[in-house]
């Protein structure tokens, strides 16, 4: 694992600070408007393809100050009003075509009563009724009471994506997240306790790790996050834009995976048949700039994330790699 030779602070107050201190303007954002919604088709837990409605709700900026973070930039310095987060999915619903789960994403956690006011929850749970289920985000500290509750509440299944990140315990401290591994694996048992699914973010290369040690984290990433009972794994490619990660390039500690990473980690995470996984294919492109064979290899990965079966590459002949 690479040594620290940025100046990166010890405690977490000044993690924060420092990681603050680097983060350049947030956009706009209105308190009456999810600042994004969109519908894509996913493979459902039980095989079929479902078309899933994200919502990513506008609300207050997560308490967290994580490291690879980006999300900050889409968020209030305040908590919305009473009202607002029903609103905004009255709104995005309103706009999308039938879907038969969905994503209610909010840019950190959902049980975070700064974020969602937990005078919402029975309104927001009346506007998701009609679907199977209902997927939320969460920091593993926050799978409490609250969680619970919302669950009685939500007449699908519910589900909470977790942010594990990775299972190398060094990175995840450095990554300023606020947990421990031992936290994470006691929130998925009570999420299992409770009927509640458990689907996992892994980062594929994570800042301090080189190309080689990336792969084996995520493989072990992976295997730590079925061995916590989660249903479904993202791998997400850890990428710039928050001004932190662009302090690490500068030194030398963090670049962001190579495409044959991503690859490699996905048809791991298939092989074993312990759950769904899927490959964040957002933004490929910057992470192979062959215009041979780029495309091809994206709608490979997305062939696989939609089948969870291994798709053969083939080499390209512009580029030498294997697509």
């Amino acid at each position: 694992m690479m040594t620290v030779l940025s100046t990166y602070p010890h405690s977490r107050a000044e993690r924060d600070k420092w990681i603050v201190g680097l983060r350049g303007q947030k956009s706009y954002v209105d308190a009456s408007r999810p600042y994004a919604f969109f519908v894509e088709d996913e493979r459902a837990r039980y095989g079929e393809i479902v078309p899933v409605a994200t919502i990513l709700l506008t609300n207050r900026e997560c308490p967290w100050r994580c490291l690879m973070c980006d999300l900050w930039k889409n968020t209030l310095p305040e908590t919305v009003p009473a009202g607002a987060i029903p609103g905004q999915i009255d709104h995005a619903l309103k706009m999308l075509p039938a879907a038969r789960q969905v994503k209610l994403y909010n840019s950190g956690s959902f049980f975070d009563v700064r974020a969602i006011p937990t005078d919402d929850y029975a309104a927001i749970a009346e506007r998701v009724a009609h679907f199977e289920r209902v997927i939320v985000e969460s920091h593993p500290s926050l799978v409490a009471a609250n969680c619970f509750r919302f669950s009685d509440l939500v007449r699908g299944r519910l589900e909470v994506a977790m942010g594990l990140e990775t299972a190398n315990p060094e990175v995840l401290a450095r990554l300023n997240k606020g947990m421990t591994l031992e936290q994470f694996a006691l929130a998925a048992r009570a999420l299992c306790y409770h009927e509640i699914d458990l689907r996992v973010f892994v980062l594929v290369k994570p800042p301090f790790l080189n190309e080689d040690e990336a792969l084996i984290w995520a493989k072990r990433s992976i295997d730590f996050a079925f061995d916590c009972g989660a249903s479904a794994v993202s791998l997400i490619p850890t990428r710039g834009g928050n001004g932190a990660l662009e302090k690490f390039a500068a030194t030398g500690e963090f670049s962001p995976p190579s495409l044959e990473t991503l690859e490699a980690a996905a048809e791991y995470g298939l092989s074993l048949n312990r759950g769904r996984v899927f490959a964040d294919v957002w933004d490929l492109s910057k992470l192979h700039l062959c215009s041979a064979c780029s495309d091809v290899r994206r709608a490979r990965l997305q062939t696989m994330n939609l089948s969870q079966v291994m798709v053969p590459r083939a080499r390209c002949e512009d580029c030498g790699a294997y697509r």
